[in-house]
């Protein structure tokens, strides 16, 4: 996984922000529908991304472990790293928008 794919990542992060905030470029109060595909749509994209780190760098640690000349261990080191950085980073979305869910519904009505 390249720096730009991580800016990728951010970039969409950044967007799903503005748009939770109500910052969003073409955002109104009519458009809630388009958002809401929007997000899910982010969301899904961001989740096969982390999916394509994890299992690039499952295949990269096979590899090296079977004796594959062109990979290094440096490079299998930092595909590690980053797929760990990136599913931890999912995994903290997610703690997220639970806890924005349980606030809900705790809310009185």
């Amino acid at each position: 996984m390249s720096d730009i794919a991580i800016n990728q990542v951010l970039a969409q992060m950044r967007s799903v922000q503005a748009l939770a905030q109500g910052q969003g470029v073409g955002y109104s109060q009519g458009a809630d529908t388009v958002s809401g595909a929007q997000f899910s749509t982010l969301l899904t994209q961001s989740v096969a991304d982390v999916n394509s780190a994890m299992q690039e760098s499952k295949a990269l640690t096979a590899a090296f472990e079977k004796g594959d000349p062109s990979v290094s261990l440096a490079e299998v080191m930092i595909t590690a790293q980053k797929a760990s950085i990136q599913f931890s980073g999912m995994t903290e979305v997610r703690n997220k928008l639970l806890s924005a869910y349980q606030d809900v519904m705790n809310m009185p009505v």
